[in-house]
């Protein structure tokens, strides 16, 4: 099963994700959808030092938005705030350091930024693909840390902040990679299975839109979308993925193709016309699993997918 599921997710990628399937896509865009100012709306992007996030939180900075950049590394978070504040004339760029694998960090963070600031839109953007099993200082493996218990903590400390705003969304950026992958609630952090850094990363990405989808159902004044960048030109491919960049160079997405629809989903009108928890690609909702590949999971397994992060987040908050 898995080699059909890789098989038809790669043919399926060279197709849709290349630069080729965006400039096929672009051409049924509507130009207007990013014709909007968005001055005095507070937008937070983690992992907004490079890649898709700088260029999301450049292109929202363009339209006016005030950027709260959550990454990790003080000089390049600096060094990428002064290239968007000089590229997009826009002063209202403030960087928050933050370790996205640190729950504790993560739920502290949150309750100050809360006490402090107005949130109109999240863009869960930060993650990692770590290729060996390494734990953080808690005993987490590293990219379950990153990829899902931190986004789930942040985005459940600041909904009380979002749905206090008008048109409050959630945007977090996934990886088609998940069609390939099962939600295995049985072990999230590859306790017992043989490791591999690029199935523990699309596991996440497959926790990423399950979590999506039950958030959509249990807080309707948010409006929460995940997307699929496409295959794109980042630091982060070409350090987590060497061969596969070799590969692929002169077919990938640049950067802005890549963070297109994280940037509509944040800031157009047409956006939020569409239900609240898909799954988008290139503007467009798209299917969560490929045709034949026995990806879907049980309601029940879904449910405790949530109530693990959900016991795992509440030890944080009450031993803060």
């Amino acid at each position: 099963m898995s080699l059909y599921r890789n098989t038809v997710w790669f043919v399926k990628g060279l197709r849709e994700y290349t630069r080729g399937g965006y400039e096929a896509a672009a051409k049924h865009f509507a130009a207007e959808d990013l014709q909007v100012d968005v001055t005095g709306r507070s937008y937070m992007i983690t992992g907004a030092n490079s890649g898709i996030g700088k260029t999301t939180a450049l292109e929202i900075a363009k339209k006016g938005g005030i950027i709260h950049m959550v990454c990790r590394n003080k000089e390049r978070a600096e060094e990428a705030q002064k290239e968007i504040i000089a590229g997009s004339g826009n002063q209202s760029i403030s960087v928050h350091l933050l370790d996205m694998s640190n729950p504790k960090e993560i739920w502290e963070f949150a309750e100050r930024f809360k006490a402090e600031n107005r949130l109109h839109v999240l863009v869960n953007n930060a993650g990692c693909m770590v290729n060996s099993r390494e734990l953080t200082d808690d005993g987490l493996e590293k990219n379950f840390a990153t990829n899902v218990l931190g986004t789930y903590i942040l985005t459940k400390a600041l909904l009380p902040a979002l749905e206090k705003e008008d048109d409050p969304r959630v945007v977090t950026v996934s990886s088609g990679g998940m069609l390939v992958q099962k939600l295995d609630v049985l072990d999230l952090q590859f306790e017992t299975s043989t490791f591999d850094g690029t199935m523990a990363y699309a596991q996440n990405k497959r926790q990423q839109v399950i979590l999506t989808e039950q958030w959509a159902k249990e807080y309707p004044k948010v409006h929460f979308s995940v997307m699929h960048p496409g295959w794109a030109d980042t630091p982060a491919v070409r350090s987590s993925m060497p061969d596969f960049y070799e590969k692929m160079k002169n077919r990938l997405r640049t950067e802005e193709q890549g963070a297109d629809t994280v940037v509509w989903l944040a800031v157009s009108p047409a956006a939020t016309k569409h239900a609240s928890g898909l799954f988008f690609q290139d503007r467009k909702p798209a299917s969560t699993h490929l045709p034949l590949a026995s990806t879907r999971s049980s309601s029940g397994d879904e449910d405790k997918l949530l109530q693990i992060l959900q016991d795992m987040s509440k030890k944080i908050s009450t031993a803060s």
